[in-house]
């Protein structure tokens, strides 16, 4: 049997500097990964709150920089991630993009943007870990419940988002000789920056009544406290859970 403990392990994970990332990486560093380095878009003060988190936690802290949306960039990410730790046990991406407009209004340039982000860093970010990780190493990626909903205004979002679907069906497949696992997962709203600014006053408060568990939830929305164990999880013991797509949700459901 592989060794699925998180213990002594090397972390890489995008989108790490904040929200959802930030506190898995923290969570990991509490589970005795060995060091957990983090990508942000550009440096701000969280990035520093993130890598301090990290060695609070007990593990060596990293930080690497850039735009995410070519593939020699992620190529170079997981090369200087390499090159920080020494190698790579797990890879979390949590990069993202939202939009919320009708298919009407959505521009070229926006739907490029968002397949940019959503699809084809994905699309890499997989690729060049399969290329680099460790055998019986873990990828996850951050999906949407969106998913699994009919819905309006999201056409860019879920849509850019689907074929990350397709991508871990086919890593899981391609890497499984190598004892590879990779998953997606897709929360529910999030009470996070990245929720508010594309939503009105009336779609929050919908948004917040909309799981069945919404009563239960301090903020009614998926909280990023109910979603990282799930990633660690699949990124330890449940590793044998593989090519699939899990909706984290409390029981979503859209209009």
């Amino acid at each position: 049997m592989p060794d699925n403990t998180i213990k002594g392990k090397n972390v890489l994970i995008a989108g790490g500097a904040k929200n959802l990332g930030a506190l898995v990486a923290r969570d990991l560093a509490a589970q005795g990964a060995k060091a957990v380095t983090i990508h942000a878009h550009s440096a701000s003060g969280d990035c520093e709150k993130a890598l301090q988190a990290i060695r609070d936690a007990g593990s060596e802290a990293h930080i690497l920089y850039g735009d995410l949306t070519t593939a020699d960039a992620m190529r170079q990410l997981f090369d200087q991630a390499i090159a920080a730790m020494g190698g790579i046990d797990i890879a979390i991406n949590t990069v993202g993009k939202v939009l919320k407009k009708p298919m009407a209004e959505i521009s070229e340039a926006e739907f490029d943007e968002m397949s940019a982000v959503n699809s084809k860093a994905a699309f890499f970010f997989i690729k060049e870990a399969g290329r680099t990780l460790q055998d019986h190493g873990k990828i996850c990626t951050l999906v949407t419940s969106l998913l699994g909903a009919f819905t309006p205004f999201y056409s860019s979002y879920a849509g850019t988002k689907a074929p990350v679907e397709h991508y871990t069906r086919a890593a899981s497949k391609e890497l499984g000789d190598r004892g590879i696992s990779v998953t997606a997962i897709g929360p529910g709203p999030m009470d996070t920056g990245f929720f508010y600014p594309a939503e009105d006053d009336d779609a929050v408060a919908y948004h917040k009544t909309a799981a069945a568990l919404s009563p239960h939830s301090k903020t009614g929305l998926t909280d990023i406290e109910d979603i990282a164990p799930w990633i660690r999880f699949l990124v330890s013991d449940g590793w044998w859970m593989t090519g699939q797509t899990i909706l984290v949700n409390g029981g979503y459901t859209t209009k």
